[in-house]
């Protein structure tokens, strides 16, 4: 089967006290868990949620991108994550308020 779309969470972990920080170290993992089991609720076939190692966004984190577009967004909760999956995956609407600017 092939995804029209694929999400790729970065998960990857820094030991504590790292100078750039981690998204693991803020809740990557249960965020891409929620988002995991929300798109399979929401019905989105085609999409795809993988975790990642690092995004080089660590300062940033927790990240993402959303391919094919190569939409970069930083995200902190549930309802952030909704809102990813509710306009930009389902209807085809980047968020912009959560989007990564270029020079970040």
């Amino acid at each position: 089967m092939y995804y029209r779309c694929h999400v790729f969470c970065c998960t990857n972990q820094r030991p504590e006290g790292h100078p750039r920080g981690s998204c693991a170290r803020c809740d990557s993992v249960a965020l891409r868990d929620y988002m995991k089991a929300r798109a399979k609720e929401m019905g989105l076939d085609g999409v795809r949620i993988n975790s990642a190692g690092c995004l080089d966004r660590c300062e940033l984190g927790p990240t993402m991108v959303v391919y094919p577009e190569g939409i970069w967004y930083r995200y902190q909760s549930d309802a952030d994550v909704d809102e990813i999956l509710t306009r930009h995956l389902r209807d085809g609407e980047p968020v912009e308020r959560l989007m990564l600017r270029d020079d970040q």
